[in-house]
């Protein structure tokens, strides 16, 4: 039995290569007094160390889970069938790690080229569950897949005739980087730069409509006022300091400036120095004055 689980999570861990896992015990029935999860953090040697104990717990009752601690270079994708992990297979994303959790339910962890933080992690977990099949809701960028060589202990898998809960299997454990990574990759990125985009203009736009209510100029008010003889500079500097004085946020007044054409201050990072410039300038003379 030893060598049956020994094996399984030796290559396991080995396939997903973290310097660091979190093992968790789960038992959703923990009686009185006892924990419903047990957690470790553990590197791969103290894991295959405590497989002993790991099989006591599993035996009374919990369920092995693992993940890599902390922000890392995996993706978990839950709930797969066969045909969902050929298909992976043949779309140039073969797993690192294959794991079949129940009777023909699969769990795939898939390697990247490097460390992904929290947000794309997230966003790379759900685009390929909704691109293969897997569990959406069980896509993140730190989900606990099952470890191999224990026993699956939800109760709709006991087998009433023997009494026995089905092995967690290891089927596959080569753990390379998946040959679609880099293009995917670029995809996800480029979509959660998109979305924060999209968010960051509502939120502008939400601070534009507060700014309304409060009865506070728009920038085109100082844009038409003779005072400043049509100087976009001074303009800019005017408003900056009277917005961020009644209390209109450093992005609000971004925003506002560049509703204007910046192109004559040069290229895309000029024109963003310009700006930091004139919010600066505006933030010390508000400090003077006061």
């Amino acid at each position: 039995m030893a060598d049956k689980i020994h094996g399984p999570v030796e290559q396991q861990v080995a396939a997903m290569g973290s310097e660091l896992f979190e093992v968790g015990l789960y038992d959703p029935n923990a009686g009185a007094g006892k924990s419903v999860m047990i957690p470790r953090v553990w590197d791969a040697e103290t894991i295959i160390k405590s497989i002993p104990w790991l099989r006591h717990q599993n035996c009374d009752g919990r369920n092995i889970y693992i993940r890599p601690k902390g922000e890392h270079d995996l993706s978990m994708v839950d709930d797969l069938t066969a045909d969902s992990v050929s298909a992976m297979k043949k779309a140039g994303f073969a797993p690192a790690v294959i794991v079949e959790t129940s009777a023909g339910n699969y769990q795939a962890w898939l390697k990247h080229p490097g460390r992904l933080s929290k947000e794309v992690g997230t966003a790379a977990a759900r685009s390929l569950a909704e691109k293969f099949g897997g569990d959406r809701g069980a896509a993140d960028w730190r989900h606990f897949g099952r470890l191999a060589g224990f026993t699956n202990r939800k109760a709709k898998y006991l087998n009433a005739s023997s009494g026995l809960y089905p092995f967690v299997r290891l089927i596959e454990a080569a753990g390379g980087v998946y040959p679609e990574a880099d293009r995917f990759l670029a995809g996800v990125k480029s979509s959660v730069e998109r979305r924060n985009a999209e968010r960051a203009g509502l939120r502008e736009r939400a601070t534009a409509v507060t700014l309304g209510r409060r009865g506070l100029k728009s920038i085109d008010v100082f844009r038409t006022d003779g005072r400043y003889g049509g100087d976009g500079t001074r303009i800019d500097l005017a408003y900056a300091v009277y917005a961020l004085t009644n209390g209109s946020s450093a992005a609000a007044v971004q925003a506002a400036i560049r509703s204007r054409d910046l192109s004559h201050k040069g290229n895309e990072r000029r024109q963003n120095d310009y700006v930091d410039r004139t919010i600066k300038k505006a933030l010390t003379s508000i400090e003077r004055g006061r």
